[in-house]
């Protein structure tokens, strides 16, 4: 029961990481008003949360759950996984900066600055589909190294 309460957890929290960084994309876009930069800073907040979390349960999931740490110490899809999401949450940075930073100002972003924050997003939400797909073939069995 408890691997099966850390599985459910762990997709869980990703698909609402993935529901907050669409929400981030649907409210960034050009004319954006001081009222959406606040909203979508409260959102962005969320998207830390969540990240930390899924950390946290996916790393009590490899070490402690069914298959543990042996089974992925030596897998080069589970460290494809962490390295992407590290990509991720280094990519999430400028855009929570620039959210502090226009709520701050008290000022609108010009289009431009939008439309730099909203590549950031993209980049996000391309790498972030690759999650899954490191993630079943790990499951799978495939990407073990052998010492």
């Amino acid at each position: 029961m408890f691997d099966l309460s850390l599985a459910i957890g762990h997709h869980l929290l990703i698909f609402a990481l993935f529901g907050v960084l669409a929400a981030e994309l649907v409210l960034v876009r050009p004319s954006v008003d001081r009222a959406t930069i606040a909203r979508t800073a409260r959102i962005d907040l969320w998207y830390g949360i969540l990240a930390g979390l899924i950390v946290i349960v996916g790393f009590t999931r490899a070490i402690f759950a069914a298959k543990g740490w042996a089974y992925y110490e030596h897998n080069t899809f589970f460290w494809a996984k962490i390295g992407t999401f590290i990509v991720i949450a280094l990519l999430s940075v400028p855009p929570t900066l620039r959210y502090i930073g226009w709520q701050r100002s008290g000022s609108v972003p010009t289009d431009a600055e939008v439309a730099v924050v909203r590549r950031f997003l993209w980049a996000e939400i391309v790498l972030f589909a690759l999650l899954p797909i490191f993630a079943a073939a790990m499951a799978r069995g495939f990407g073990e190294l052998a010492y």
